[in-house]
């Protein structure tokens, strides 16, 4: 089941390329649709087969590099599955997006199928080898998507800093993946193998070189202070469907492995140095906001309220890892808020770049002084961006609300002073984002040159059914967000207790 759902794509895929030359370019977005939207029937059924206590689930393991202790190892528990199931939801809305697409399209989907493998294949992987085959092949991907269809000659630049940040982050993951390779014994790199045995237990000085390691190439991805310089740029020149696909899908693979690799493999040392994680944490909430706060640019303003959110994920779980002044159901929780957080992100975020690929679509730009009155023009975009404005600044009622609050409940009693300075980070956040919607969308209606000769028009059917389901789907699990919780729960205090070791 897990094989099909991972390789899906990948098969789809290689059928493509192998076709005639003259498959028309909207056949191909449409066989990419239909590919995710098999997808997520596929997640849709393991979602419904699942039990949120019964640990790890629909596994497959396979001996692959039997001699270096490397196995095909992959499977889905409260962790993992909400996220499989938002990277097939937002692979679908950046396929429906791409409707119009009309540069090189073939290419196009086929890239952005390889990356759904990629994507759904990382956070299934039970292998540290073969987590890390997946998330060095992630990079490839967006690369190409950003060099290929991002906005001219920055785009390749942008393109070229992306890769080499976060390739020499991955390297530095591989240095700690071998690591814990050389401490087990007998050797593996199965997490579940790893996980039971804890073999950096009282290594001191070993053990904390690995978790370096291992968080610093995490912490390139997720991406956080100081590590982020890579990713303003990145989201500026990428395409609406990449900007959307990075932040929600790729930045999560750096906040999965804290929990799923750091937390539980590195329990010792998680702990030991927490405070430097949760602090970390705290300085990203904030100088994100404040760098959003200076954009004068909607997309790059956008993406550092990626660091921002990030930074709320990542006080979490260094929150988790303190156990004096705290008890399992605080630490708990705040994994619970982390795991929601990044389901909630990917969701807002890659609704709101899906926008401003709208607004650049009709305007060329994305300054934001360009723009006034567009809610004359454009009444449902401008309803759709005050909507994925306010989740993302965590108003009740959307999946921003339920992950911060239990972020922030979970790690105010251990943490509190730096929980108290990252409260500020949705202070900060809500000025930039009013400042922007009011400049933008409110008052008499200004347009830039190109948007005025030809109108500035409503948004268009693909453009509703891509950004519209990921808001229904924060909403729905800010109203009710009980089937989320009751999977995640669980695992998250199995992770809780896995760091008490």
């Amino acid at each position: 089941m897990l094989s099909v759902l991972t390789f899906l794509p990948l098969l789809v895929c290689c059928v493509l390329l192998v076709l005639p030359r003259g498959l028309p370019d909207r056949r191909c977005v449409q066989v990419w649709i239909a590919t995710a939207a098999a997808e997520l029937a596929l997640v849709a059924y393991l979602w419904a087969a699942f039990d949120p206590g019964g640990g790890i689930q629909a596994e497959e393991r396979v001996r692959w590099i039997p001699g270096a202790g490397v196995g095909y190892h992959v499977g889905v528990d409260g962790l993992s599955l909400p996220l499989v199931a938002l990277t097939c939801l937002v692979f679908l809305a950046a396929a429906v997006y791409s409707l119009r697409e009309t540069r090189r399209v073939r290419a196009y989907v086929c890239l952005f199928l390889f990356l759904q493998t990629v994507s759904v294949g990382l956070f299934v992987a039970l292998d540290l080898i073969l987590f890390f085959v997946f998330f060095d092949l992630s990079i490839v991907g967006m690369f190409f998507v950003i060099a290929g269809w991002g906005h001219g000659e920055r785009a390749r630049a942008a393109a070229l800093t992306f890769f080499l940040y976060t390739f020499v982050g991955s390297l530095a993951l591989l240095l700690g993946f071998i690591g814990l390779f050389l401490a087990a014994s007998p050797h593996t790199f199965d997490i579940v193998d790893l996980t039971r045995e804890n073999p950096l237990a009282g290594r001191g000085t070993y053990a904390g070189l690995v978790l370096l390691a291992i968080g610093v190439g995490l912490a390139v991805k997720t991406p956080t202070v100081p590590f982020h310089t890579w990713l303003p740029p990145a989201h500026s020149e990428a395409p609406a469907a990449g900007s959307a696909v990075l932040a929600g899908i790729l930045l999560k693979m750096g906040a999965y492995g804290f929990v799923r690799i750091a937390m539980p493999l590195l329990p010792g040392s998680w702990r030991h140095y927490a405070l430097v994680v949760v602090v970390v944490g705290a300085v990203s909430v904030v100088y994100g906001a404040l760098v959003a706060l200076a954009q004068t640019d909607l997309k790059r303003m956008v993406a550092y309220t990626s660091v921002n959110h990030m930074g709320y994920i990542v006080l979490a779980v260094g929150a988790a890892g303190t156990l004096a002044g705290s008890d399992a159901q605080a630490r708990s929780l705040a994994v619970t808020g982390a795991v929601v957080q990044m389901v909630s992100h990917g969701l807002i975020t890659g609704a709101l770049f899906l926008l401003t690929g709208v607004l650049y679509a009709r305007g060329r730009t994305y300054a934001i002084d360009a723009y006034a009155g567009v809610a004359a023009h454009a009444p449902r975009f401008a309803a759709l961006t005050f909507a994925a404005a306010f989740a993302s600044l965590g108003i009740p009622g959307f999946s921003g609300f339920i992950a911060e609050f239990q972020i922030f409940t979970g790690s105010l009693g251990q943490q509190t002073v730096a929980t108290a300075v990252a409260l500020t980070g949705i202070l900060l956040t809500a000025a930039l984002f009013l400042r922007a919607l009011r400049s933008m969308l409110l008052g008499a209606p200004r347009l830039p040159e190109a948007a005025s000769a030809g109108g500035f028009g409503d948004l268009a059917r693909h453009e509703a059914w891509s950004a519209g389901p990921l808001m229904a789907v924060a909403l729905a699990i800010g109203v009710a967000p009980r089937w989320l919780l009751d999977v995640v729960e669980p695992a998250g205090r199995a992770v809780v207790g896995l760091v008490a070791r």
